[in-house]
This record gives C-alpha cells, sequence and structure tokens, in this order.
C-alpha cells in the first residue's frame, strides 16, 4: 500500500514570523516532521505542498519532494482540506499511487517515525477509512459559557463528580497528524469520514507550536523525551 505523506507549510504565519522554517533544535522546523516521515518504513514518499518558494528550497534541501501551491489556497481563510485536494490533483496528473493520505502538521514536531508506522498499521488491520492522532483525557473538566454568558459544565456533570477511574475516556484530537483514504477525501471533503480510527500518543507528544513561546516549551519536551533525535 502506497501511503504518502503531504506536509502543509504556507509562508504567512502571524504568531511566528516564518514560522515553518523557523529554527527549532538546531534545524528548521519543517525539517523535523520531514525527517521523521522519512524514517518511517510504512511511508512511501514525502511531499510538501507550500506557496512560498523558501519553503519549499528548505524542503528540497531535507530530502522531500515538492508542489507549488496557489495562493488562493494558501492564505488565511484557505482550508488544509483544499491544499490535500489540490495535492491529491496534483498525484493523479502524475499518475502517482497514492492509497494512503498521511497528512501530519510541521508545527507538531514531537513524535517519533514509529507513531506513523504504528498508525498505518492499525489503519490498514481495521479496515479504516480515516484515523486521526490522539492523545486521552480521563480526567479533562470543560466548561463553556451560552449566549447568556452563564457557564456550563459540558464534559461532565459537576453536581456527581465522579471519580477518575469512573470516567469515560476522552480523546483529545491533538493535531499530530491524520490519515484519510484519498476516496473519503473527495467524496466528503474532509480530513476525516466513514469508519474513523484513532492513534493513541503520549500525552507530551500532543503540543502544537503557534505562539513563541510554544518554541521554547516544546524544545524542552524534545530534547527531554527524545533526545536521540537530536544531533550533538
Amino acid at each position: 500500500m502506497e501511503s504518502v505523506v503531504v506536509i502543509l507549510a504556507r509562508g504567512g504565519s502571524r504568531g511566528i514570523p516564518r514560522k515553518n522554517i523557523t529554527n527549532f533544535c538546531g534545524k528548521p522546523l519543517i525539517a523535523w516532521t520531514i525527517e521523521q516521515a522519512q524514517a518511517a518504513d510504512a511511508i512511501s514518499s514525502v511531499w510538501v505542498s507550500s506557496d512560498d518558494v523558501e519553503i519549499l528550497d528548505v524542503s528540497r534541501h531535507f530530502g522531500a519532494e515538492v508542489i507549488k501551491r496557489p495562493s488562493a489556497i494558501a492564505n488565511d481563510e484557505a482550508s488544509s482540506e483544499a491544499g490535500w485536494l489540490h495535492a491529491l490533483d496534483f498525484f493523479e496528473a502524475k499518475n502517482i499511487a497514492v492509497d494512503n493520505l498521511v497528512t501530519p502538521q510541521c508545527t507538531s514536531p514531537v513524535r517519533t517515525p514509529s507513531d506513523f508506522d504504528s498508525a498505518i498499521s492499525i489503519f490498514e488491520r481495521d479496515s479504516l477509512d480515516s484515523l486521526f492522532s490522539s492523545t486521552v483525557l480521563p480526567d479533562f473538566n470543560l466548561w463553556r459559557a451560552d449566549k447568556s454568558g452563564s457557564l456550563n459544565s459540558f464534559t461532565y456533570n459537576y453536581r456527581r463528580r465522579e471519580r477518575r477511574q469512573e470516567k469515560d475516556e476522552q480523546f483529545l484530537e491533538n493535531g499530530s497528524f491524520w490519515l484519510t483514504r484519498p476516496r473519503i477525501m473527495r467524496e466528503q471533503g474532509n480530513r476525516l469520514g466513514g469508519n474513523i480510527g484513532v492513534w493513541h500518543m503520549e500525552f507530551w507528544k500532543s503540543f502544537q507550536i503557534d505562539e513563541p513561546e510554544d518554541l521554547e516549551f516544546c524544545e524542552t519536551l524534545m530534547r527531554h523525551y527524545l533526545p536521540d533525535q537530536i544531533a550533538p
């Protein structure tokens, strides 16, 4: 089965200028996801889709193949699905087979190649149509305000606080990556659909880089939990 990675990395970013190629643990942020995917046995090829020439050049340098994405589907309003559908059209035009579309976010670099391999194994074993990476939150008490400003608990009943051991597992879609059959992406215009599965990751792998302080925090996680990925 051809499991093809497509990493979306547009040039514009608000919280951190040039975020996708900013330095993270000694190399451009996007390089981590490229190299993790390349090191996974189940991945057939790794592609980066971007509207930005410098990002495409950096991606080539680290061994990825590239797709030039039109700026119209690489702005703040464009959905990720638009970028992935553009990539599927590109592959179809080039006669590149894609059985499983693997879509990691380069802003979630704290992961391992085995996360990809294990998720793809589950995807095939269980004949899934889509899958999301996740972490389990057994004791996550969320509240929200309604239009009047009144607060309501919606992940638990505050009138009857259960012990952590009594609660059902809650799966946080942690944004590290998704797997999707191309048919599902085309038919539903969504990364998730059909028979949906999940790959559970450790909580420390579930953080995303959006703001400058996230860089330092995720670097700390990387150096503590995955020092072997960092060159001396």
